[in-house]
């Protein structure tokens, strides 16, 4: 039995990949119903195979996600993230389950995707790599096993130029990780950057923040665990959008026809 999905944000760099790995057959059983962007996205009313560089696939770009909503079974959604909270409440309104992989959510926005996984199934992480989740649960032990050592934690993330966020949802989605693994509240140690000279020594409790920015970097990622005579490090090196886009389809598979909440990619994969 297929499973029929949306893109929304069709002519975005997530959404062309989306397009080509189920033009390729990345997942068995992935149907695409509908394509979806803003109405003055430059791939408007192209073909998304096309717009994609795969040829033709049947299905044109369009702002109308009513219109597509109602014959799909699951919308994926790399929208902005103004746009893709508001898509998850009139997604719970149709009854449609959601794959969000934005990031840079308000607290609002968050708050909104939370309600609309009181009545549809929901899936959102800061990473749909099978890799990076693999990297998430590796840093959270990592953490609790180095816990009371003396480690400190930096995180340095690298993208290209052209990413808004920073720092990106997985950064965060990591301090969230080590954070829960030494038991903090990540608002209350994480420090985003540092300047100029500092009168006393780095706080332990404390989980540093660093973003880059250059280039066509698709997505790096590095967390430190430093202490005096060592140094741990577990990396993540994207070099392909196609390994988030193979994770989104195969969250898209997952959630299908499942009861309301809202999972993980971890939930999705199989990973503690």
């Amino acid at each position: 039995m297929s499973t029929k999905v949306v893109i929304v944000g069709a002519s975005g760099r997530m959404g062309g990949a989306l397009a080509r790995c189920i033009h390729n057959g990345a997942v068995e059983g992935i149907e695409l119903a509908g394509a979806i962007d803003v109405w003055d996205a430059p791939g408007l009313s192209k073909d998304v195979g096309v717009a994609s560089g795969v040829g033709e696939m049947g299905v044109a770009i369009t702002s109308d996600l009513a219109a597509v909503a109602e014959d799909a079974d699951v919308l994926i959604d790399f929208s902005f993230h103004t746009g893709c909270a508001e898509n998850a409440r009139r997604a719970a309104e149709w009854g449609k389950a959601v794959v969000v992989g934005t990031t840079g959510f308000s607290d609002d926005e968050k708050a909104m995707i939370q309600e609309a996984s009181k009545r549809i199934p929901v899936v959102m992480a800061p990473n749909m790599s099978l890799g990076v989740n693999l990297l998430l649960s590796l840093a959270k032990r990592a953490a609790s096993a180095l816990k009371g050592k003396g480690y400190d934690v930096e995180i340095v993330e690298r993208h290209h130029r052209r990413k808004k966020d920073a720092p990106s949802g997985t950064a965060l989605g990591l301090g969230e990780a080590v954070a829960e693994g030494l038991n903090w509240d990540l608002k209350q140690v994480a420090q985003h950057g540092r300047a100029g000279l500092s009168p006393d020594d780095r706080p332990l409790e404390q989980i540093g923040f660093h973003a880059v920015r250059g280039g066509d970097i698709v997505g790096d990622h590095t967390v430190i665990f430093a202490a005096d005579g060592e140094c741990v490090e577990l990396s993540h090196r994207a070099t392909s959008r196609d390994a988030f886009a193979v994770g989104a389809l195969q969250a898209a598979a997952w959630i299908a026809g499942r009861e309301a909440g809202l999972y993980s990619m971890l939930d999705v994969l199989g990973l503690d």
